[in-house]
């Protein structure tokens, strides 16, 4: 499907502008992640696991599909999770495939002080991207309604 829709340079500048708005908060959270003595992706990896829903299981596929990698990969960064003491893993004692991941006490005092750090930073850049969501006023498409 071609997209036909015309673009004046005022909303590719508003387009860039959350784009680096993004980027701005994204190299943020990755500065703090490695001050905090970890790697941006195992931040994530933290946060994925302790809000993970009361109705799904803690398991690495659920991990890898929640941090958009293959499973081994995952498996690989619960490997370096575990080893440096952020997290557990059990197997599962109804399927040996399955295992089970879980945030340590120190896994979560890590994951809460960077939590803290990033709402603040939030906090302080929230009115600038409300600005400049607000600024792209993108109207949102209707579905057509059929009748039958």
């Amino acid at each position: 499907m071609r997209n036909t829709e015309t673009l004046d340079e005022s909303e590719y500048r508003k387009l860039e502008e959350l784009r680096f708005q993004i980027r701005r908060f994204l190299n943020f959270s990755e500065s703090a992640a490695r001050s905090a003595g970890i790697e941006p992706q195992q931040h994530q990896a933290l946060l994925v696991l302790k809000a993970v829903p009361d109705d799904c299981l803690p398991t690495i596929g659920y991990l890898a599909e929640r941090l958009f990698v293959k499973h081994h990969s995952a498996v690989g960064l619960v490997d370096r999770l575990q080893a440096m003491g952020l997290l557990t893993r059990r197997t599962s004692a109804e399927d040996a495939r399955q295992v089970f991941i879980q945030l340590t006490k120190k896994g979560i005092r890590v994951l809460h002080s960077l939590s803290v750090t990033h709402q603040t930073e939030l906090r302080e850049m929230s009115s600038r991207l409300t600005r400049t969501l607000r600024a792209l006023n993108l109207p949102s498409k209707k579905k057509r309604s059929s009748s039958f």
